[in-house]
């Protein structure tokens, strides 16, 4: 399913269940240490598309470490991004000489809990949702929108070296399957009269929710990306920080 999203040049692999063949490297191991059997076993299968989407690259499989943002290390030349939910893994990697950025995440197909969709949703992007989404046909937008940004997320963040708070994105969902995201700066907050953005597809499949960001390499050079690298660090708004990340 996260083939039909994510751009040709990029390659993807997936899993519905754990079936135990991947071995962790030693490195990798170490981190799930004494961690739950149900956490140790979805982060060794996504690894195990991670190393599937590689090898189909053309690039040796290699430990996939977190580092201090919870991102994985990927090899040299490479960008990637890794997602888990309820029985479903997936990752994604492509080469820096194709796409300076790339983000993907799945999500169940499920409305967000009340609590949740208040610290997800910003007025202006339920505004959105309402006259973009008249007849929504049982698609649970809110979790579609935290599942973009959560995209949105996971490419921003490593490039910058930053958190970002999840209300400091600003998304606008399209019916016909792609986003605008918007990312926040320190000093400017975003409305809808923010500054621009880049597009990101989504896609609705089998009681899963899919999103992809994937940044072009030569977008790498554009004020956006450059302006965000700059001033990444300097009084960002991290209070939603507490909401897990699923790399």
């Amino acid at each position: 399913m996260i083939a039909e999203v994510v751009p040709a040049e990029v390659r993807a692999r997936e899993a519905f269940d754990d079936d135990g063949a991947v071995t962790l490297f030693a490195t990798e191991q170490a981190v799930v240490e004494g961690v739950l059997d149900e956490r140790r076993k979805e982060f060794t299968t996504v690894r195990g598309c991670a190393r599937a989407a590689l090898t189909a690259l053309g690039v040796d499989p290699a430990p996939l470490v977190p580092g201090p943002l919870g991102a994985p290390g990927w090899p040299t030349g490479v960008v990637g991004s890794m997602t888990h939910c309820r029985n479903y893994r997936a990752a994604a990697v492509a080469l820096t000489k194709d796409f300076a950025a790339l983000g993907i995440d799945a999500e169940p197909r499920e409305p967000l809990s009340p609590f949740m969709a208040e610290r997800i949703v910003t007025d202006i992007e339920a505004s959105w949702l309402r006259q973009d989404f008249p007849s929504a046909a049982g698609l649970p937008l809110d979790r579609l929108l935290f599942c973009a940004k959560e995209a949105s997320y996971k490419a921003l963040s490593p490039w910058t070296g930053t958190r970002f708070g999840f209300r400091g994105f600003t998304v606008r969902l399209r019916p016909d399957g792609t986003f605008l995201a918007v990312p926040p700066t320190p000093e400017t907050p975003i409305s809808s009269r923010g500054p621009a953005g880049f597009t990101g597809r989504w896609a609705a499949r089998s009681g899963l929710l899919l999103c992809v960001v994937a940044l072009s390499a030569s977008y790498a050079s554009s004020d956006l990306l450059n302006d965000l690298a700059s001033k990444a660090g300097k009084n960002w708004d991290n209070q939603e920080q507490a909401i897990r990340r699923n790399w």
